[in-house]
């Protein structure tokens, strides 16, 4: 009785899974489908491949300039995941690292800022950028984002984990503490790196809303404006929204893949 028992919540574990795992797919598989159809197929439903893809994906690259769009994008999101990281995982270590009165009085400060919705900081954020000459410039973009307070409450929460023997040995071997930090701290935490680097690198390459109101000339657009302004025609080409829809999650999807056994490391919060 026990067995069957058993053998019935496996059964409904995995078809729980299975419907997950299709909830999740189908999205990505409807897009490549729809890449492959004109726009009145997509309309009518149609769930199999077609033969407009090497169509759409010539339209697509004629109504964009996509080597202009592709720079922005890469820069926007590589540079600021670099500035984001060194900055954030300097704030974590201090924060656990070096001690203080006032320490856990400014991370708590820190942490209730989370609460802040960004709508709210756009009108001031925005008249800041004005009045610093940055409308329209990757400065915008990539300043706001530089200090995470998410990903700085990430690193101090992993550095707990971090051996501080080894600390004290590189103490006593003369270095000091930025040699510490690059040369026994960063390799230490590498997985800590690769998972937050999969979050921040997401979050700036789909960053949306922000770089809507500050980017106002088709020359400095990223891909994910590029793609949402294709759906805002007026009989918009869905075949070519496809294509660049797939453009848009390809990179994201790499740099899973590529830090994927690290991310998962880095989440169970892994120091090696």
């Amino acid at each position: 009785m026990s067995n069957q028992i058993a053998l019935i919540g496996r059964t409904a574990t995995y078809l729980l899974l299975v419907l997950a795992a299709f909830i999740s797919v189908f999205p990505f598989f409807w897009m490549m489908i729809g890449a492959t159809n004109t726009s009145a197929d997509i309309i009518k439903g149609r769930a199999l491949p077609g033969g407009a893809l090497w169509a759409n994906m010539v339209n697509f690259f004629t109504s964009v300039d996509m080597p202009r769009i592709l720079f922005n994008s890469f820069f926007i999101a590589g540079f600021g995941t670099a500035m984001t990281l060194l900055v954030s995982s300097l704030a974590g270590y201090g924060f656990e690292m070096f001690r203080s009165r006032f320490r856990e009085k400014i991370f708590g400060s820190l942490l209730l800022m989370l609460s802040i919705p960004f709508a709210a900081l756009m009108v001031p954020l925005f008249i800041m950028m004005a009045n610093l000459k940055m409308i329209n410039t990757y400065q915008a973009i990539i300043l706001p984002t530089v200090a995470s307070i998410f990903i700085v409450f990430y690193f101090r929460q992993a550095t707990k984990a971090f051996p501080h023997e080894l600390r004290d040995a590189a103490r006593i071997d003369g270095l000091k503490e930025w040699q510490i930090f690059l040369f026994v701290y960063m390799p230490v935490m590498r997985s800590t790196y690769a998972a937050a680097t999969i979050i921040v690198f997401m979050a700036n390459w789909n960053n949306y809303l922000w770089p809507l109101i500050v980017l106002q000339t088709n020359e400095m657009k990223t891909l994910t404006l590029v793609v949402a302004g294709l759906t805002s025609a007026y009989t918009p080409d869905f075949g070519v929204v496809m294509v660049g829809a797939i453009f848009a999650t390809l990179p994201t999807l790499v740099i899973f893949f590529l830090l994927q056994r690290r991310f998962v490391e880095g989440m169970l919060g892994a120091v090696k």
